[in-house]
């Protein structure tokens, strides 16, 4: 991914701003990831993906470019600020926002959130999987209920593509974003927001596109109608790259390793006196994340210990979900978080545990 980064760096054009070649190969460096996310996530028409800077952006467009005041939306109280954030700024414009609470191993029902729907619910928004907890929302049952009411449905996946299957033909979500840098691979400064088909989304910026240039309307056909101002194709170019690994060794794969990973570190944290996991403890109801604390010390002094000590690298806090942690009951301190992913291996699963059993030790 980084040799690609660096080539397109050296090659990099404007991509659909003209005709020469290197603005020709950007804009084939865009096609090709745009159409590895198409194959990735089932979807047969490409367009529909629209690269953003991140998830956040992602699901900030996806919010504002749907709601309108007098909206009601209906959402978890598990969900990560890029969600929550947009969706108070829209309660402030009118719009009824209802969050779903959570059980204490931040599970929210579906039953729960189907009765959260009513006759102005325009729009739920729903995390795949916390990013806190890693507990799997029940997303297949959410969507399948709101499809069948015309309710539109959004699905941050930031903690789930790339890592657990997801299937655009058989999940009938109407928007899905996700970021580039976690379990897709790619470098950061990248994203996406899939937007199915006769979803009407007023765009959030506007401008140029390449296309249409003889207009001062913005483009409505996709992805043009979402991709205003320079993409950024360097970036795009190593996520096209980090695509071709996924879609080689199967997201089935991938999951399958994650979930053995998950259930050495859920296994060895339950053996490590003074430690309590938080969320599901079964691996099949997780993606990729274990959040834990140690008895009578604070997260971040854990986070510290296990980087100075033993060159562990965790994130310790809040996680920029504050209801999230409210779940849990851990809020205000937080958690320490650890994500394996396709490349952790069990010995390095095996370092993390004997360093934090060591912790508690003086410092040196």
């Amino acid at each position: 991914m980084a040799k690609a980064v660096g080539e397109a760096l050296l090659r990099a054009g404007n991509p659909g701003r003209s005709g020469h070649a290197l603005s020709i190969r950007s804009a084939r460096d865009l096609f090709i990831a745009r159409e590895r996310l198409a194959e990735l996530f089932g979807c047969a028409e490409s367009s529909r993906f629209v690269f953003t800077e991140n998830a956040t952006a992602a699901l900030n467009q996806a919010i504002k470019g749907v709601l309108r005041p007098g909206d009601h939306v209906v959402t978890t109280s598990v969900e990560h600020n890029s969600v929550m954030r947009p969706l108070r700024r829209m309660e402030e414009a009118g719009v009824r926002v209802t969050a779903v609470p959570a059980g204490k191993e931040g599970v929210t029902e579906a039953r729960d959130v189907i009765a959260a729907f009513g006759k102005a619910t325009r729009l739920v928004a729903m995390v795949h999987a916390s990013n806190v907890s890693g507990a799997l929302q029940p997303v297949d049952a959410v969507v399948a209920e709101a499809r069948r009411r015309g309710i539109l449905t959004l699905i941050d996946a930031a903690q789930t593509a790339g890592s657990l299957p997801i299937d655009l033909s058989s999940l009938p979500v109407d928007l899905l974003a996700a970021s580039g840098h976690k379990g897709l691979l790619g470098p950061q400064g990248t994203g996406f927001l899939f937007v199915r088909e006769g979803v009407q989304i007023v765009p959030l910026i506007e401008g140029g596109t390449g296309s249409r240039s003889e207009s001062d309307r913005q483009p409505e056909f996709f992805p043009d109608a979402l991709e205003s101002g320079t993409r950024n194709s360097v970036g795009v170019a190593g996520l096209a790259v980090s695509l071709a690994w996924i879609l080689r060794k199967g997201v089935g794969a991938i999951r399958r390793g994650e979930v053995a990973l998950v259930d050495l570190l859920l296994r060895g944290l339950s053996r490590t006196p003074g430690v309590t996991v938080y969320g599901p403890a079964d691996p099949l109801l997780c993606g990729s994340v274990v959040s834990f604390r140690v008895e009578g010390m604070d997260p971040a002094e854990v986070g510290v210990r296990l980087e100075k000590r033993s060159g562990v690298l965790v994130r310790a806090g809040l996680h920029c979900s504050p209801n999230g942690h409210r779940a849990l009951g851990t809020f205000p301190a937080g958690t320490v978080r650890v994500s394996p992913g396709p490349f952790t291996t069990r010995a390095e699963i095996a370092t993390f545990l004997s360093a934090l059993r060591k912790i508690r030790a003086p410092s040196g």
